[in-house]
């Protein structure tokens, strides 16, 4: 039995410049149906990406989902909104339910809980009210949201967004030929002399 493993982008975090592009090129492929286009005035919401840069002493590198193959955010979705999906792990929107279970169970700290916008509109609860000043209004709709490696547009598009090509989509079956082959070539040298 021949199993296909999922794909997930790898950062190196000795070229990483920390220029976020990377955090809009993905914003901007995700906010279509919010009118956000790559251009100043268009962004109308906050810019939420699928992956994070981080910040430390050390440098900065981009923090985002490993597809992981046996993936604990989906193994602890109480509604089943996390699914293997091509070579994906994905998160379907509409049936999360923002219980944070995927964001603690993440080894990789790769999954975000913020609000949901469509249409340039933060989404709202329909019964859930909060208390502010002045009463109750209605309560945004919290759900998850973590790289889907661009599954719209078929490759990630923060890969093609890094000046610096820090990003690199890993293929697991491709990348087990390439050292195979590198192994062999190294060990046919040995022999050789």
């Amino acid at each position: 039995m021949k199993t296909k493993l999922n794909s997930f982008v790898v950062a190196n975090a000795a070229k990483c410049i920390g220029c976020k592009s990377c955090e809009v090129a993905c914003f901007t492929v995700h906010n279509r149906n919010n009118h956000v286009a790559a251009t100043v005035g268009t962004v109308t919401v906050p810019i939420i990406p699928r992956l994070y840069l981080i910040r430390s002493e050390h440098g900065t590198i981009p923090i985002q989902c490993r597809h992981c193959e046996d993936a604990p955010c989906a193994n602890v979705c109480p509604v089943g909104a996390i699914k293997q999906e091509g070579n994906a792990i994905i998160i379907n929107e509409k049936t999360c339910i923002g219980c944070k279970t995927c964001l603690l169970a993440c080894p990789f700290g790769a999954i975000d809980l913020l609000p949901q916008y469509d249409d340039g509109k933060e989404v709202l609860q329909i019964n859930l009210k909060e208390e502010e000043e002045g009463g109750l209004t209605q309560k945004a709709r919290v759900i998850a949201y973590k790289c889907d490696l661009c599954e719209d547009i078929g490759e990630p598009a923060c890969i093609k967004a890094c000046p610096v090509n820090a990003l690199t989509l890993v293929t697991p079956t491709e990348e087990r030929k390439a050292r195979n082959k590198e192994a062999a070539l190294s060990l046919i040298k040995t022999i050789n002399g």
